[in-house]
């Protein structure tokens, strides 16, 4: 009975992709550097603890939830794609019920912990949700399916405004937008890794929208993607008074060097390179995140 409760526990561990944190780094660190902003903005000198908790909390639980609507979702795809063909549920380990069980058990927690926060972002958790959900169905008939994972996994952003200064100002949409080209760049390298598989089940996704401009339009997502920050932290219209410029583009520095670096990583359009890539992402979004904690 021990054995068998404590296979479970690994086949729900790794629904949720305990042990691949990247997926829940990447929406936490714009997350972060939003409710650094929103806080700068108020003239608080850092967010509270109890905003710091939900979010990083509240990230890792929406992500969990996320995978497990997903690998729901799809079951009979993934069962056809070699690097997703022994996940617990396309593998059938798992049943669809109890991952779409545990998802609703994972996004009641996000929310319970949201009503901790004001109703404004109470409000715009429920728009949140929609879009997570809405994501895995999406590949089934947008061209370009990661930009609505690029608006989910940006998500947080117009919430931690909504939770520190309580409504979400057109700063916070625009640092949505400008992350959510992050987002097609590093979703578009993890495509790259499935390409041939997806097109074989016949898969949507912007790999294979992009077609032969794939490497070329992640380089340009990636610039649009610093340039829209930069302009957004340094630009005087939104207030954002940076107590130490030069930290901030010290950080932004890092960071275009970390995008020459990918460049090198998927040019070849390797597979082991292309994941390689997607995997090491969430330090450019570290970077970003140190530049606007250190330069406000």
């Amino acid at each position: 009975m021990k054995q068998k409760l404590a296979s479970k526990v690994v086949l729900y561990l790794d629904l949720i992709r305990w042990n691949r944190p990247v997926g829940w780094l990447l929406p936490l660190w714009p997350s972060l550097a939003a409710l650094w902003i929103a806080s700068a903005q108020t003239n608080q000198a850092l967010p509270s603890v109890h905003l710091l908790v939900v979010f990083t909390l509240g990230t890792f639980l929406m992500r969990s939830a996320g995978c497990c609507v997903n690998d729901a979702a799809d079951k009979d795809f993934d069962a056809h794609v070699k690097r997703t063909a022994n996940r617990a549920v396309a593998s059938g380990k798992l049943l669809q019920k109890e991952a779409v069980t545990a998802g609703a058990v994972l996004a009641f927690l996000a929310f319970l912990l949201v009503l901790t926060t004001n109703k404004v972002t109470v409000f715009w958790s429920f728009a949140a949700l929609a879009i997570a959900i809405a994501y895995p169905f999406a590949k089934r008939c947008i061209a370009m399916p990661q930009a609505v994972l690029g608006v989910a996994f940006s998500f947080g952003i117009p919430m931690a405004f909504a939770a520190v200064q309580g409504r979400v100002p057109m700063l916070a949409w625009w640092l949505l937008i400008g992350n959510l080209f992050w987002v097609l760049a590093y979703d578009t390298e993890y495509a790259m890794v499935d390409r041939d598989d997806d097109l074989k089940i016949g898969m949507k996704t912007s790999a294979i929208t992009l077609g032969r401009f794939d490497v070329i339009g992640i380089m340009l997502f990636y610039v649009l993607y610093l340039l829209i920050w930069n302009c957004l932290i340094t630009g005087r219209p939104h207030q954002i008074r940076l107590a130490s410029p030069m930290l901030w583009y010290a950080s932004l520095s890092v960071a275009c060097a970390q995008v020459a670096w990918h460049y090198l990583l998927i040019r070849k359009r390797e597979r082991e390179g292309c994941f390689k890539a997607f995997r090491v992402n969430h330090w450019l979004g570290f970077t970003l995140f140190a530049g606007v904690a250190l330069a406000l």
